[in-house]
């Protein structure tokens, strides 16, 4: 068996025979973590607002350079570009060089970009949009970009979005900080369509799956060679398991211990193909008595076949082989797989 194909299970799974309570205390420890951070200075609502950012990529809609700021610097009527066309619509960049007063943008480079020739748009219309706004820097070869995460509902009441307060016109024009270079400036827009999704994803855990205890009696152990045996492929949820051992040992627990692995396969008609969790109760059972080696795994399993997670070290081999244990009977030993939880996924409706 290819260890490679176990590594992420092994580590794990450091906790042999874990128990329910300790599993439970163990997650409780987690979650009280996360309390104590969600409790700490950091604001979530204070942070929300525009963000300004550089990047080195020009705008993907429109880019309009105006090679002669000085001749309108301090005017106040706004420069609207021509109109062009952006996700199937048409629109205009709107400028104003000493601010859009009315948007409380006096004193900064005020930018918007407006909706065109919506009269052949259907009654009712609205297109949605995650704007964009940009201002190259020639000196640093980047542009500010600018945004408030805020999807922006163009419809007949209102056609035009943008930002009063672009960028402080003290900033924009110190030649220093490389925005007016040798009187040429650019502006640009990026707009892109938002069309909410109307299909989702959904993962459901369900506990104690139908059919969710499987069964593996192997006969003959003292004959069975040094490599792994499978047993027949078992479906819990949407997907197909199997177990796994090697009588020789594996890993870390080679040659002195008995290893066992649950394998995610592959998933049912129509399942939909993704990371699968499963949290399983491996035993090796008694056969005299309740007295079972039992390990508690849970984990994701990959989309991948053969991914297996368990533990090298259920029992010792010399346990296992001591008559007055009651493990091995008559040759044979029986390993059990109870799925405790399996996730489902599903796509529906939002």
């Amino acid at each position: 068996m290819d260890s490679h194909k176990r590594s992420l299970g092994f580590i794990s799974l450091a906790f042999l025979f874990i128990t329910y309570s300790s599993a439970e205390f163990l997650i409780q420890q987690v979650t009280e973590g996360k309390e104590k951070e969600n409790n700490s200075s950091y604001n979530l609502e204070a942070n929300l607002g525009e963000t300004r950012a550089f990047r080195e990529e020009r705008p993907s809609s429109k880019i309009v350079t105006i090679a002669g700021y000085s001749v309108i610097k301090g005017r106040f009527e706004p420069y609207e570009s021509s109109v062009f066309e952006a996700a199937d619509y048409k629109w205009r960049l709107v400028l104003y060089v000493i601010g859009n007063s009315k948007d409380g943008g006096a004193g900064h480079i005020s930018l918007y970009v407006r909706i065109e020739d919506t009269e052949s748009l259907p009654y009712g219309w609205e297109v949605n949009v995650d704007l964009k706004l940009f201002i190259h820097n020639p000196k640093t070869h980047k542009y500010l970009t600018v945004t408030d995460g805020t999807v922006k509902r163009y419809n007949a009441a209102k056609k035009e979005w943008g930002f009063g307060k672009l960028i402080p016109l003290s900033t924009f024009e110190n030649t220093n900080n490389g925005y007016i270079v040798q009187d040429t400036c650019s502006f640009g827009a990026e707009i892109l369509i938002v069309k909410p999704a109307e299909i989702q994803e959904k993962v459901t855990f369900i506990s104690n799956p139908p059919n969710n205890v499987f069964t593996w009696k192997i006969l003959r152990f003292s004959s069975l060679e040094d490599k792994f045996y499978y047993s027949a492929d078992f479906l819990v949820g949407d997907r197909y398991w199997r177990l796994g051992f090697n009588p020789k040992g594996d890993g870390d627990g080679r040659p002195h211990a008995l290893p066992l692995f649950l394998f995610a396969q592959g998933f049912k008609e129509n399942a939909v193909a993704t990371n699968t969790w499963g949290a399983v109760n491996l035993r090796l059972k008694n056969q005299r008595n309740s007295n079972h080696r039992q390990l508690y795994s849970a984990a994701w399993y990959p989309i991948r076949s053969d991914y297996g997670v368990g533990v090298n070290n259920i029992i010792l081999l010399a346990d296992l082989k001591n008559p007055s244990k009651g493990y091995l009977v008559n040759d044979a030993i029986i390993f059990e797989a109870e799925m405790v939880k399996v996730s489902v996924t599903n796509i529906v409706p939002v």
